[in-house]
């Protein structure tokens, strides 16, 4: 995959064609896409991530309703791109959050890893106890959802996530507790 400079050429002349078909100039969506360039990769460190994101904003740009008319374009597309770069730090948190951390600890002794696998077997024997509502939003925040995005998941109102958590994590301690005094 090139870098932003290998791309840099093909990129003028395809904003050239498509400029001419809309009310921007070409000069200004060059001198547009050059300092988008610049704040976008300001925001984000990363050269090639920076010219794919201001280049999606551009593209955006272009394919704006007509019938809609911009107060003013240039603020608008950088607001597309500062929502791009949010959006992406966004899906990286997430992806970072998902993923299962490797342990980088010194091996575990048979005793510990024989301790760890009975924990885990009684949190899972809680969690089947549990009611399906109630594991799934207690799994679904450990796996590092938004609240947010909970609530769509199991289709209840955003402003409920955090009571539908509260109330399954009482119930969770409850059970656990049952289940560690058997």
């Amino acid at each position: 995959m090139g870098g932003a400079s290998e791309r840099a050429p093909h990129d003028r002349s395809a904003v050239k064609a498509v400029a001419a078909a809309v009310e921007f100039s070409p000069a200004d969506l060059m001198r547009w896409h050059r300092e988008l360039l610049r704040y976008v990769h300001r925001l984000t460190g990363d050269p090639d991530l920076s010219e794919d994101m201001a280049q999606e904003a551009l593209m955006r740009l272009l394919r704006a309703d007509p019938d809609k008319p911009m107060q003013n374009p240039r603020a608008w597309l950088y607001r597309v791109a500062t929502n791009l770069v949010r959006d992406h730090a966004r899906r990286a948190e997430m992806m970072r959050r998902r993923q299962i951390p490797i342990d980088t600890d010194a091996p575990q002794t048979p005793e510990q890893a024989l301790e760890r696998s009975e924990s885990v077997a009684q949190v899972r024997a809680v969690l089947e106890r549990l009611s399906p509502r109630d594991r799934e939003v207690l799994v679904l925040r450990e796996s590092g959802f938004k609240h947010r995005e909970i609530a769509e998941i199991v289709h209840v109102k955003a402003e409920s996530v955090s009571v539908v958590i509260g109330r399954a994590l009482q119930r969770f301690r409850a059970a656990y507790l049952e289940e560690v005094t058997e």
